[in-house]
């Protein structure tokens, strides 16, 4: 009768550690394999150091470079924490220059690399990316800030959203499209 018990209670340690291990699987497997698309270009060289330059669905075009582990990168003169020479991911996104923002959302963007204080106590906040529009990474990645939208009695449908590593998008149709912002240009 013992022997029952201990098998049974194995089997259920198993169990449970068969759904913690599946849980585990399918949480890390929705930040991996992500792929850039809506972009065309070309690249030229190989390992650290080519260069990859491509167009937006607008026009606009990027250069790139890649890393020694082959993530893709662009440059970005100001990034998270004021660094002027960091690399940041590529997205395969249309991208519009810091310049072409309006000026609330410039302005945006010189409260976030200061840390803040932002106007809306939902700034800041953990941006879950549920519409699947920017690259896939695990949550956390991504915080939102409210690019304030005169005459609006509410927060409005414009916002920054910024990565961990440096890359920042913006959207002026609440989630809709996004395009990443090429900062300092």
């Amino acid at each position: 009768m013992p022997q029952r018990k201990a098998d049974r209670q194995l089997l259920l340690l198993l169990g449970v550690a068969a759904v913690v291990a599946l849980l585990w699987w399918a949480v890390g497997a929705g930040g991996s394999g992500s792929t850039g698309s809506g972009s065309t270009g070309s690249s030229t060289g190989s390992g650290s150091g080519s260069v990859s330059v491509g167009s937006g669905t607008d026009g606009s075009t990027s250069a790139a470079g890649r890393t020694p582990g082959g993530v893709q990168t662009s440059r970005s003169p100001a990034t998270r924490g004021g660094s002027t020479d960091a690399a940041t991911p590529i997205s395969g996104l249309a991208t519009i220059a810091e310049s072409a923002l309006p000026s609330q959302a410039r302005h945006t963007l010189d409260l976030i690399r200061a840390g803040g204080p932002y106007p809306y106590s939902a700034d800041d906040g953990v941006f879950a990316n549920r519409e699947r529009l920017l690259p896939a990474h695990p949550r956390g990645y991504y915080r939102e800030y409210t690019v304030v939208t005169p005459g609006s009695g509410d927060r409005g449908a414009r916002r920054i959203i910024s990565g961990a590593d440096g890359d920042r998008y913006y959207t002026d149709d609440h989630y809709a499209s996004f395009r990443q912002i090429e900062e300092g240009r």
